[in-house]
C-alpha cells in the first residue's frame, strides 16, 4: 500500500479558479478583492462581527497580545499541554508564561488549576481548544470575568468546533486561526484574528499593517508589524470555506470509524466529553503503556502508515524548564498519545488497514 500522510489538504473547490483570477488580475499581494471578501466571509461562519487575516497562526496570537498591551510584567495563563507556538507567543512581547495541568477525559485546559494560577500580575488566559475539541469555556469564562482577565481564544485546531451550541471563537476578547496546510481548511500559510470588539480590531489592523495612520499617507505613528495576508491567500482560503462543513463532516466520521474499529485494545481515543462538537482536527489515541508510542509508530511507518506523536508539554523543553514544575495530566498525555492520519480524503479502507495495523502490532509485535 502508498504511504498514507499524517495530513494533506483537500483542495476540491474553486481555489485554482480564484488563485489564476488573481494572476490574472496581478493583485497578488496583500491588496486585492479577496482578501476582504474572505475576512467577512469567515468572521460570518464563525459568528463574530469583526476579522483581519494575517501570515499565520502564530502571528495571530502575537498581534492579539500586541492589541491588548499585554507585555512585560504581565503574566499569561496558558495550558502546559500544546503547540509551542501558543507559548511563545507571550515570551515575544516580554510577558511570563504561566501553565496549567489539563484534564484527562477532554485532554483540555484545567478550569480549576486556572483558578488556582491567577495572581495580580496575570492579565489574560490563552484558551486553547487542541484536537478540536473545545475547552470547559463555562468555568473559563467565569474565572476571566471574576477577576478582570483578558481571554483569547487559539482556535488553530478547531475551526468549526462548537460549546454548548455556539462556535468556539465566540467567547473571548479575541480569537486566533491558523490556516496551515494541515489545518481543517487551509490557505497554504495564514491566519486570522476575530472579535467582537471594534476598537481591538482597528488597533490589530494598524499594528499588522506598519502602524500606517488612517487619515495620512505614508505616516507611521505607532511602531507596527508586516503581517498582511496575500490575496493569493485569501483566494485559497475563500474557496476552502465552501467546504469547510463538509471537510469536519468527513473528519468526524473518520473520528467515529477509529474509535469503533480500535475497540478493545489498549488504548483510547479522544472522544467527545459533554455538550460539544469535537471536529477531529487530529484523530488522537493515548496508548496505556508508555513504552509502547515509538515501537507502535515504527511498527505503522514500516507498513506506510505515518503519525505524529502528540505534543510534548512545553514546560519539560529546555526554554520553559529553569524553573521545575510537574503537571502530571500533561505529561500522562504527552508521553503517551499519537495523532493517527486524518485528512478527509482519506478512504474507509485507508482507515480500516490503519486500524488492522495497530490491532496487528498489539497481537504479534507488541504482546
Amino acid at each position: 500500500m502508498n504511504k498514507i500522510p499524517v495530513y494533506q489538504p483537500s483542495l476540491i473547490g474553486k481555489e485554482k479558479e480564484y488563485v489564476m483570477d488573481c494572476l490574472d488580475s496581478s493583485w497578488i499581494s496583500s491588496k486585492g478583492e479577496y482578501v476582504g471578501k474572505f475576512e467577512k466571509a469567515f468572521a460570518k461562519y464563525i459568528g463574530v462581527e469583526y476579522a483581519t487575516s494575517v501570515t499565520n497562526g502564530t502571528v495571530a496570537l502575537h498581534l492579539a497580545l500586541l492589541a491588548l498591551g499585554i507585555g512585560p510584567g504581565d503574566e499569561v495563563i496558558v495550558p502546559a499541554f500544546t503547540y509551542v507556538a501558543s507559548v511563545n507567543v507571550i515570551t515575544f512581547v516580554g510577558a511570563v508564561p504561566v501553565f496549567v495541568d489539563s484534564v484527562h477525559d477532554s485532554w483540555q485546559m484545567d478550569p480549576q488549576d486556572v483558578k488556582r494560577k491567577i495572581t495580580d500580575k496575570t492579565k489574560a488566559v490563552i484558551a486553547v481548544h487542541l484536537y478540536g475539541h473545545p475547552c470547559e469555556m463555562d468555568a473559563v469564562c467565569e474565572a476571566c470575568r471574576e477577576h478582570n482577565l483578558f481571554l483569547i481564544e487559539d482556535c488553530a485546531e478547531a475551526i468549526g468546533s462548537e460549546y454548548h451550541g455556539r462556535k468556539v471563537g465566540t467567547f473571548g476578547d479575541m480569537a486566533c486561526f491558523s490556516f496551515f496546510g494541515n489545518k481543517t481548511m487551509t490557505t497554504g500559510e495564514g491566519g486570522m484574528i476575530l472579535t467582537d470588539d471594534k476598537t481591538l480590531i482597528e488597533r490589530a489592523a494598524r499594528i499588522k499593517d506598519q502602524g500606517l495612520a488612517q487619515d495620512r499617507e505614508y505616516w507611521h505613528d505607532i511602531i507596527g508589524y508586516n503581517f498582511r495576508m496575500t490575496n493569493i491567500q485569501a483566494a485559497i482560503g475563500y474557496a476552502q470555506l465552501d467546504n469547510v462543513e463538509n471537510f469536519i463532516a468527513r473528519k468526524i466520521e473518520i473520528g467515529h470509524r477509529y474509535r469503533d474499529g480500535l475497540k478493545g485494545l489498549p488504548l483510547t481515543t479522544l472522544e467527545p466529553v459533554g455538550d460539544v462538537r469535537h471536529t477531529y482536527w487530529m484523530c488522537s489515541i493515548l496508548l496505556e503503556d508508555i513504552e509502547a508510542r515509538d515501537p507502535l509508530r515504527k511498527y505503522m511507518a514500516e507498513r506506510g502508515i505515518e503519525t505524529r506523536p502528540t505534543f510534548y508539554p512545553i514546560h519539560t523543553m529546555p526554554m520553559y524548564s529553569e524553573r521545575f514544575q510537574r503537571h502530571p495530566v500533561a505529561e500522562f498525555i504527552g508521553w503517551r498519545g499519537i495523532n493517527l492520519p486524518s485528512y478527509p480524503g482519506l478512504t474507509d479502507e485507508q482507515v480500516e488497514y490503519i486500524c488492522n495495523t495497530i490491532r496487528e502490532y498489539f497481537e504479534t509485535a507488541g504482546a
